[in-house]
């Protein structure tokens, strides 16, 4: 937000420099981003008066001035511009000045003459047209500047004299005199060759002995328009030339007063949060906070009695009241377009606006005071006199002012008449109610709509207006019916047309002022100050906060201010966070640290990478077709998957149920990149949905390898690794044939306390193939929940043993069928306490032991913690090992 610094003027007074008031307003909570003089670029550049003009010796179109600018002796330039006479008041760049873009101006010699210096236009003082209207040049045709484009075949003799017939009533005429009149015409005195002739202009082009094109019909000087000439055959009769002012000004004085460039513009850095501050008035507001000094407010004041009333001539409907909470407009008749005075154009140029005209130029002027967009429509194009605020049709096309027609949908809010859209709201008006020169009455729009519905609906076009920034922020409703006042005071103040009674005001809800208790106590806690509760209440009441009875009322434009901590913020801003004492930290705090679940986690992350697997982290979200690729049937259950409302395509749409197709397509990558081997790991989420439409998300381990010896054992052996590091106890492996995704012969179900914890084993050739690997993969999938629930104790410090083990060895036979798990399951449970440890050595099978049958022998580790044991103690305890064998396996000693 750029903001003039003579413009605030008008609401606060400030005396500091541009640096000094930069960073008390940064201080105060208002970032500056840059300060900007914006005549620094100009020195010694002066207002002139030219004395006297002499035609230039060697040139057949300079000019040798002698220009007064306030010294004691005039100072001679050489110009080249034809629209400067004697009396005239111009810019002078005197010798050693700069002008905009660096440019260096010293005296020197033009053709043999000494010039002290350049007579200035518009463009070298960094200015346009619009910024001075009555700069523009209407050249006359110098019939003695034209040089014919074709030099054979001349239209007009290059000899020709006063009173030659040029075409039809156009002649040729001398000027004997030409003056200047106050309100910038020129009255010229011309010889016809057999009379003469009086006539006045406004071409500034004209000086004594100059040949024109006068037309006798019309009595007037003709323009190269009038002649149908092209500017390439009158090369010096240009629509530029030196700036003629017409400013209060005496020769001497400074330029950058007169054409206002005497400013200072500030940049500030305004927050979303802070819209107010996108305005004038909103910055003099806390300019006036910062500094303590009065903030002079000005309400509009409109006279009316223009000819009808606006109830009559317009009605308005809003089917959409929560997109448009307040519609406000008001009426002008008999509109004088024109340019907008110089006050007027010097402010919006400041702010970076380009003056249009008084009409255009009001509306912007008001968005800039007020920071409330405004909108005039011209009130013939508004069809049936109504205005509708809508939400546009699908497919609805709008030419927008910048000449692009726009295709609308349901989400865009438009302003309409009883037949097409106008205007896009809040964001830029329609081509088709443009003001324009020969506009007659004219409805000012001063509107608040949604900030969301504007955004959205800009960048749906990828148009961002100044407008809509400003709405999609969220503005004031309270201020559209001063905003509208205000230009409609504008259009009175200027002249500009007639306003008529009446005011439609639509207001689409009901204004609740948020009222909040003011807490010194807690304000001073939570800032770690001690400021009083008087200087609180006197920093909230210079923002314009009500306070009474301990009670805030918070002002319409500050929506950001919805609790104590808002209000501590702006007692800390102006009471200065310079001015808040640094302090150590004080408070409780709690001491940090890892859950159960968590040190679980590390625990077996730990464990797996000290077995050589590297962990990775996939993706939760699948493909329908893994399921396909790791063999489950078509009605497996565990397909029901939750589905992605917005997935990033096919590939990724689903919630995964298992982890398994995740670490096979990882295993497949590396297979693929020729690496010899892998073993990897990852904790990972699965998803199921539950009857209530929430999801369960429970954790799996899985560990997938390849290569590097790599079978079934070493994998089992990894998890048996696993779970000792947990402390699992009662650990047991079964074999299932009946899993689609693993090898029938190489596949175990794992077993914790007899609850499964989850399946390992080789994968399914076939679904192996599926990934496009002919190598054996392996991989195990273990619950997380389930892992957490086998988890044992922490392990308690035992002292070793003092008393000696007695070994004992045993082979039973037993059929083929039994796993040795089994075995040693009986061999536990037939122990009568004495048994620490059993350890299988051998399995045997060939001459000596039965077909169908094999023998498998046992080292037991058997002691005593309070005494030696006997040989009659061990023995005992063997046999009933021996007895469990039989009894519940048929295994039978060797």
């Amino acid at each position: 937000m750029n903001l003039s610094r003579k413009w605030l003027g008008e609401f606060v007074t400030v005396d500091a420099s541009d640096h000094d008031f930069a960073e008390a307003m940064t201080l105060s909570g208002s970032k500056v981003e840059t300060t900007e003089n914006l005549g620094a670029e100009i020195s010694n550049v002066m207002v002139g008066k030219v004395l006297s003009m002499a035609r230039h010796e060697n040139s057949d179109h300079m000019w040798v001035c002698q220009i007064d600018v306030g010294e004691a002796e005039p100072v001679q330039i050489v110009t080249g511009a034809w629209n400067v006479h004697v009396g005239d008041l111009v810019p002078v760049a005197r010798h050693k000045s700069t002008l905009p873009g660096g440019v260096k101006i010293e005296k020197g010699k033009l053709r043999g003459v000494v010039s002290n210096g350049m007579l200035c236009g518009l463009s070298e003082l960094g200015l346009e047209e619009r910024d001075f209207p009555y700069a523009a040049i209407t050249p006359a045709a110098l019939l003695n500047d034209y040089h014919p484009l074709d030099a054979d075949k001349p239209s007009i003799p290059a000899d020709i004299q006063a009173g030659h017939k040029v075409f039809g009533p156009v002649i040729c005429a001398k000027v004997q005199a030409c003056e200047t009149q106050p309100d910038g015409s020129f009255r010229v005195s011309l010889d016809l060759g057999e009379g003469t002739a009086d006539t006045t202009t406004a071409c500034p082009n004209l000086h004594e002995a100059d040949l024109v094109a006068y037309n006798t019909k019309s009595g007037s000087i003709c323009t190269l328009e009038d002649l149908h000439a092209q500017q390439a055959e009158f090369p010096h009769c240009i629509p530029d030339g030196i700036f003629i002012l017409r400013e209060e000004c005496k020769p001497g004085d400074d330029i950058k007063g007169i054409i206002g460039l005497d400013d200072s513009v500030v940049e500030f850095e305004i927050t979303p949060n802070r819209p107010d501050c996108l305005s004038v008035i909103g910055l003099a507001r806390e300019v006036a906070a910062t500094y303590g000094a009065p903030l002079r407010l000005h309400t509009p004041v409109v006279k009316g009695g223009g000819p009808g009333n606006l109830i009559e001539l317009l009605d308005v409907e809003t089917p959409d009241p929560d997109l448009c909470p307040r519609y406000t407009a008001r009426m002008v008749r008999n509109v004088k377009i024109g340019p907008s005075p110089k006050w007027m154009r010097e402010r919006l140029r400041a702010m970076g606006v380009r003056p249009i005209n008084n009409i255009v130029d009001i509306t912007n002027y008001v968005m800039l005071e007020y920071g409330q967009p405004m909108h005039a429509f011209d009130y013939r194009y508004v069809k049936g006199g109504k205005i509708i605020v809508r939400r546009a049709s699908e497919g609805e096309e709008l030419t927008t002012l910048d000449g692009q027609v726009r295709k609308l949908n349901a989400n865009h809010l438009v302003i309409a008449d009883e037949h097409r859209a106008v205007g896009l709201a809040g964001i830029m008006g329609g081509e088709n109610s443009e003001i324009v020169s020969d506009t007659v009455d004219v409805v000012f729009e001063s509107a608040n709509f949604d900030g969301t519905c504007i955004r959205k609906g800009a960048l749906a076009l990828g148009m961002r207006t100044e407008a809509s920034a400003k709405f999609e922020k969220g503005l004031d409703p309270m201020k559209t019916l001063p905003a509208v006042d205000r230009a409609c005071e504008l259009v009175e103040l200027l002249g500009a047309g007639e306003v008529l009674d009446g005011v439609i005001d639509i207001l689409n809800y009901v204004p609740h002022p948020r009222v909040l208790p003011l807490e010194p106590d807690k304000i001073n806690a939570l800032l770690g100050t001690e400021i009083s509760g008087e200087e609180m209440v006197s920093i909230l009441k210079k923002l314009d906060f009500g306070v009474e009875d301990g009670m805030v009322t918070v002002p319409s434009w500050r929506g950001d201010v919805e609790a104590m901590a808002d209000l501590a913020e702006e007692v800390a801003r102006f009471h200065g966070y310079n001015n808040i004492p640094t302090t150590l930290m004080r408070g409780q705090t709690t001491r940090g640290g890892y859950s159960p679940e968590q040190e679980l986690e590390r625990s077996l992350g730990q464990t797996c990478r000290s077995l050589g697997y590297d962990e990775i982290i996939t993706y939760s979200f699948i493909s329908p077709t893994y399921y396909d690729k790791i063999r489950w049937a078509p009605d497996d259950p565990r397909r029901a998957s939750m589905r992605i409302c917005n997935p990033l395509g096919e590939d990724t749409s689903i919630m995964r149920t298992t982890i398994l197709p995740s670490m096979l397509e990882i295993l497949t990558r590396n297979y693929n990149y020729r690496n010899k081997s892998a073993r990897l790991y990852e904790l990972g989420r699965v998803y199921f949905q539950r009857e209530d439409g929430m999801a369960d998300e429970p954790k799996v381990l899985s560990l997938g390898a390849y290569g590097g010896g790599m079978d079934f054992y070493t994998l089992k052996g990894a998890v048996d690794s696993l779970l000792s590091s947990i402390r699992a106890e009662h650990v047991t492996y079964e074999a299932v044939s009946d899993n689609p995704s693993y090898h029938p012969g190489r596949c175990a179900r794992v077993l914790v306390d007899g609850r499964e914890v989850g399946v390992l084993g080789q994968i399914h050739p076939l679904t192996a193939r599926n990934y496009g690997v002919d190598a054996e993969l392996y991989c195990a999938e273990l619950s997380f929940p389930a892992l957490f629930a086998a988890k044992g104790a922490d392990p308690q410090y035992v002292p070793l043993p003092k008393f000696p083990a007695v070994t004992r060895d045993i082979a039973v036979v037993c059929d083929e069928a039994v796993t040795v798990g089994a075995l040693e399951d009986s061999i536990r449970r037939g122990a009568k306490g004495l048994l620490k440890e059993v350890t299988l050595f051998d399995i045997y099978r060939g001459k000596g032991v039965d077909e169908g049958k094999k023998s498998v022998a046992f080292s037991l580790v058997l002691r005593a913690d309070d005494r030696s044991l006997t040989a009659e103690e061990a023995d005992a305890d063997v046999a009933a090992i021996l007895k469990a064998l039989e009894t519940e396996l048929g295994a039978v000693l060797r």
